[in-house]
């Protein structure tokens, strides 16, 4: 497949600065809603791209919006990524385009997947969920690391989502798979420390996607009232919560965000400009991972033996 040209990018995206030159970056997900945001910020901040999408044509708009530059470049690759053989494929098929190293992966795709009462969900359906945001990123991910292992300061990024943190009826396929994911990158940053590269997680907030749209259209019966109230006033005014989860992600993807990993960190409530600061003593602290709450933890001696 012939590599894309870039275009032109609106005024309101002029280059921010360089925090990615020299640095190719895999975004899974870019052809809208939060992917979509972070692609075009990687790009105004010097890097070059990799987008593999199901279908190639749906990035086709993004790649017209980004500016030509001789010192990056963008290749996009038509693949399955919820499909193991595609994702086996996916590093290979990179480097025949002629990218020769991979700094940064950032996970963004995902499925909403059924909503509704666990029991009255479709199996099939449930299972594709799962795939889509835990088995595939997971995938991704191992592929990725010998690749990105090849050059110190390696980046990967997967994006949680409402759910990981505590229960959320009516959403179990995607709630369970996001808190599996946010084990997984904890673990999978545990293995790759020796080989110098960063694995964390954002929570993004509440955005004005497709997702929240989908959670508006499935209605209270399905999603119950608290899920649509908040989609409602997500969809009126997500915008500044996306670009708070794109200043976030550019900074996990930066040489900045060295010595920070393991993390699930909220791009929302979470002083993350901070961590350059205190990466020891974020380092040497659980603070946003996941962990058992036990009795001694909230005072009630009665829980412990």
């Amino acid at each position: 497949m012939a590599e894309p040209k870039a275009g032109s990018l609106p005024a309101t995206m002029e280059t921010k600065g360089a925090r990615l030159s020299n640095k190719t970056c895999l975004v899974t997900g870019a052809s809208r809603g939060l992917g979509r945001a972070v692609a075009r910020r990687f790009w105004s901040e010097g890097a070059s791209l990799v987008l593999p999408a199901r279908q190639p044509d749906s990035v086709a708009s993004l790649v017209a919006e980004l500016p030509a530059r001789a010192e990056q470049r963008l290749v996009a690759l038509s693949l399955d990524l919820n499909d193991p053989e595609s994702v086996r494929s996916l590093v290979p098929r990179t480097k025949a385009q002629g990218v020769e190293t991979l700094a940064v992966l950032v996970n963004n795709a995902a499925a909403l997947g059924p909503i509704g009462r666990a029991w009255e969900n479709d199996g099939a359906e449930w299972a594709a969920a799962v795939t889509a945001d835990l088995v595939s990123p997971a995938l991704i991910c191992g592929a990725v690391v010998p690749w990105m292992a090849h050059r110190p300061g390696g980046r990967i990024i997967n994006l949680s989502g409402g759910g990981a943190t505590g229960p959320r009826p009516r959403f179990t396929a995607y709630a369970a798979a996001k808190a599996g994911l946010v084990r997984f990158s904890e673990i999978l940053a545990e293995e790759v420390k020796e080989l110098g590269i960063t694995v964390n997680c954002v929570s993004p907030g509440v955005m004005a996607t497709d997702m929240l749209a989908a959670v508006q259209r499935a209605g209270a019966g399905a999603a119950g009232e608290k899920e649509v109230a908040t989609a409602q006033k997500g969809l009126g005014g997500g915008d500044k919560t996306m670009q708070a989860a794109v200043d976030l992600i550019t900074f996990l993807a930066s040489d900045a965000s060295a010595g920070v990993t393991g993390k699930l960190i909220s791009a929302v409530w979470d002083n993350w400009e901070e961590f350059p600061e205190r990466a020891a003593e974020l380092s040497a602290s659980d603070v946003f991972t996941l962990r058992r709450i036990a009795g001694r933890d909230r005072g009630l001696a009665w829980c412990d033996k």
